[in-house]
């Protein structure tokens, strides 16, 4: 899914964000053409990720639409793992479900590093045997404490676990590899919007930041 560049430059003590860079500040009505180099437009990076070309990750999208079409901050999300092919098995009040579309605009976590050779060889075997297990029948769902987050974290530390590694609580893989992706994905939204509704975004730098 293609999503509009988000562009960045200093001038006037503020970053401006845009979709094309302009000619002249927007702030002050400068030619930005030799405002040297904070003045030269940076594309910044998405935090959002093709989920179906992502393997062996942890990926989570909304429940509902996604993150840059309209996405609140507030409504439900839904996590899944990928195999090494980027099929989602992810888990709700039908069971696991192994999808090939759906997940094209995800926050991606990446499960296996590089040098992890068994686990790579592994991995699509483990994922499968897991997922067909008695606890990720329909019935057992449960939205608050039986969920798709559940299944993810658990099979997740059932790979710690059988590499003779300590297991995470939620609460702790959620502060160390949730909450830094969505903070990042949070700011990008905002720029999303802010840019949808107005040709530029601009905001004040901290004053050790500011270059004019």
């Amino acid at each position: 899914m293609a999503e509009a560049a988000i562009l960045r430059l200093r001038h006037c003590g503020a970053a401006i964000f845009c979709r094309r860079p302009p000619s002249r500040c927007p702030a002050c009505g400068r030619p930005l053409r030799g405002a040297g180099l904070p003045a030269a437009p940076v594309r910044l990076p998405s935090p959002f990720r093709h989920g179906h070309r992502q393997p062996r990750a942890f990926l989570l999208r909304p429940a509902a639409g996604t993150f840059l079409g309209g996405y609140d901050g507030e409504s439900d999300l839904h996590v899944g793992i990928t195999s090494t092919h980027g099929v989602v098995y992810n888990y709700n009040e039908e069971g696991i479900h192994r999808a090939e579309t759906g997940w094209e605009q995800c926050i991606s976590i990446p499960l296996v590093q590089p040098d992890m050779f068994g686990l790579l060889q592994q991995w699509d075997k483990l994922l499968e045997e897991f997922s067909v297990g008695e606890a990720w029948l329909p019935h057992r769902y449960d939205e608050h404490d039986h969920n798709c987050y559940t299944y993810a974290l658990a099979f997740i530390n059932s790979v710690l676990t059988a590499q003779g590694k300590r297991q995470m609580s939620k609460s702790e893989f959620t502060e160390k590899f949730v909450i830094p992706q969505t903070k990042k994905a949070s700011k990008y939204i905002t720029l999303h919007q802010e840019l949808t509704a107005n040709d530029f975004y601009i905001v004040p730098l901290p004053d050790q930041e500011k270059l004019c």
